[in-house]
Parts: structure tokens; C-alpha cells; sequence
């Protein structure tokens, strides 16, 4: 999907500083009113009676009731489209938020050494650790890149990475096989860049060859789609021993956007495109496409980072832990079994 294609199709508004979803309006609303309620009571609180301060925090403390009993009611039951919107959310954690809140003395590397850097794909050496439990792991983490504005968008290419970007990961994957390190990937794309210098460069080549060597890499591979999965795009980061979903994050073949525009002719049928992908984590998982759901905060990964960070961080400990103590061509084995066993087919004799 064009980078062009998030302003249009993902309906926000800015209110108090905060990016607000359209589903999201009446909640902020209501905390908005709140806010107010508190302001009034701490600066008139010198003047009023206590009888009427009383009677003000009851009516605070029952708006407080509100608001909780209103985000539970929101972000408990979010639709296919909902869970789409909140992954695009600008707010979001990237990437490289994820490896400075998780790893410590993470070396970026650069350039697919075949024709240039791409900005839309980071990656390098970091070492995880939990001081808990005495876990220290250096590892090769790599993931797409989003900007946070037009300017970085554009320089990041709206996370969505060409030929040399998937070239850059596999060397990096390579270079983690050799030195005996696991591989972690991060997955926040909206599909890989489709402009024709891209096809020109081997698009479709750099994104198979990734598949091919990264069902073979005899080191443990994480996969992470912690933001939007879509199409090759995704999958070129995708193939590992665990795939592991953000809760608020999608994973599918086409965008509902896309898919909407192919069997309609329009975008307007987005929302209905993604009831029919069933593209969220909780339906992947029944599906057994991925392994496990990684749950965020309350609103999504967005509105407590930190939180996010560390839930990812212990996931990954607990994930590598089990995957380090499994032989190498065991390892390779069961992942090839793995992705072989996936979708339905029937053979006719």
C-alpha cells in the first residue's frame, strides 16, 4: 500500500496535544471533562464550603467511574478495523524504541554492501539482559523503521523498505549465524516499497532469498510483528522458530485498504476487508500462524511504552532461553516443519 495511503483511510484528530483516533473521541471527551472537574476543585478549594467540596469529589470520583467503565467498554471489544488503526497509530513504538528501552549497547550496522543503505530497515548487534534472573544475551535485532513525521517519514520511506533494506537484513542475519548470536526481527511495515526502481533492484528476489536463508539460519530467530504485517513486505522479516504478535498489531497478505479496492473498486469497504482477513493476533493464533499474543497496555503499545517495552523484553528472555538449549539442526528442522505444516490443502490422486 502507498505511504500516501495512511493519511487518507486513518481518520485522527489532535486534541490537548494527544492524537485521537476516530473510535476514540467519546473517551477523550469524557477525560477532557474531568480534567476540568479536578482543575476547578484544586483552584477553588481555598473559597468553597466543605459541604460543596464533598459533593464536587463525588461527582469527580463518579466521571472517574465513567471514563474506566467507558475504556474497558472501548478497548475490550475493538473490531478488526479498530486493531488496524491503534497498529498505525503515529504514537506507537518503532523499532528503534523498542531496542533502546530493551538492549543496552546496541551497534547499528549499515548498507546491504551491494548498492546502499536503506533507511527504512535498521538493525544490529544489542545485548539483552535481565538483571532478575542473570539472562545477558548479545543478539542481532532488525526491524523496519517509521518516522513520526512527514520529514522522517519521508526519510525513513514510510517503513517501507526496497531490495537493498531486505539485502542489509540478511547480510546481518548472516553475520549473527556466524558469530553464533540469536536473531530478532521486528515487523512494522505496510508492505515493501512498490515504486519500479524497487522491481528494477530485484524486489521480489531480495524478499524470496530472505525466505530461503532464513529458514536455514542454524541460530534461534524471534519474529515480532509489534505493528502493521503487511504482504511480503512483512514475510521478508518474517520466517523464525517463534512468531510473536503485539495484541493491538495486524499481520495479512494485503491491507484491508488494498483488498477493499480490489473486490470493491473502492476503499470504503475497508472495515469490512478486514473482518474477512481476519489479520488480528487473536485470529493468527487460532489459525496457528503465530505462536503467542503479546499483550499491551490498556489503549494500546502507544499510551505506556516503557510497560510495553519490558512485557516484549521478558517475553523474548523466557522465548530464547527455550529456543538456545534446542540443537541447531533440530532447530532448522522444526522450523521448516513448522511453516510447512501451515494453511489447508487437499491432494487429488
Amino acid at each position: 500500500m502507498p505511504g500516501w495511503a495512511f493519511f487518507i483511510t486513518h481518520p485522527i484528530t489532535v486534541m490537548a496535544n494527544k492524537v485521537v483516533l476516530d473510535f476514540e473521541k467519546p473517551l477523550f471527551e469524557l477525560e477532557a471533562k474531568l480534567e476540568e472537574m479536578r482543575g476547578y476543585l484544586r483552584s477553588s478549594s481555598r473559597d468553597q464550603e466543605p459541604s460543596d467540596q464533598e459533593v464536587l469529589n463525588r461527582e469527580i470520583e463518579a466521571l472517574e467511574l465513567k471514563v474506566e467503565t467507558l475504556r474497558r467498554s472501548i478497548y475490550k471489544n475493538l473490531t478488526r478495523w479498530q486493531k488496524v488503526q491503534l497498529a498505525r497509530h503515529s504514537e506507537r513504538p518503532f523499532t528503534l524504541d523498542y531496542i533502546y528501552m530493551m538492549t543496552r549497547d546496541f551497534v547499528e550496522m549499515a548498507g546491504d554492501r551491494y548498492f546502499s543503505d536503506d533507511k527504512a530497515i535498521v538493525g544490529g548487534f544489542a545485548i539483552l539482559e535481565d538483571n532478575a534472573s542473570g539472562f545477558s544475551q548479545p543478539v542481532m535485532i532488525i526491524g523496519h523503521q517509521k518516522g513520526r513525521d512527514t520529514k522522517s517519514n519521508l526519510y525513513r520511506n514510510f517503513g517501507m523498505a526496497q531490495p537493498e533494506g531486505y539485502r542489509k537484513a540478511l547480510r546481518l542475519m548472516k553475520l549473527a549465524e556466524k558469530f553464533n548470536k540469536p536473531v530478532i526481527t521486528l515487523i512494522d511495515t505496510p508492505g515493501a516499497f512498490p515504486g519500479i526502481e524497487a522491481e528494477e533492484r530485484g524486489q521480489a528476489e531480495a524478499i524470496a532469498r530472505n525466505l530461503f536463508e532464513m529458514a536455514k539460519l542454524s541460530v534461534p530467530v524471534i519474529c515480532v510483528i509489534v505493528g502493521e504485517g503487511a504482504s511480503g513486505g512483512a514475510i521478508g522479516l518474517g520466517v523464525g522458530d517463534r512468531i510473536l504478535m503485539a495484541e493491538n498489531s495486524w499481520y495479512s497478505v494485503i491491507s484491508p485498504e488494498s483488498c477493499s479496492s480490489i473486490l470493491w473498486r473502492s476503499w470504503n469497504y475497508k472495515e469490512q476487508a478486514a473482518e474477512a482477513l481476519q489479520l488480528t493476533a487473536e485470529d493468527l493464533l487460532v489459525q496457528g500462524i503465530i505462536d503467542r499474543i503479546i499483550p499491551e497496555p490498556m489503549g494500546g503499545a502507544h499510551t505506556d511504552p516503557e510497560t510495553m517495552a519490558k512485557t516484549l523484553k521478558d517475553i523474548l528472555v523466557e522465548e530464547l532461553r527455550t529456543l538456545k538449549a534446542i540443537e541447531p539442526d533440530l532447530l532448522v528442522q522444526q522450523r521448516i516443519d513448522k511453516f510447512a505444516g501451515m494453511g489447508v490443502w487437499q491432494e487429488e490422486t
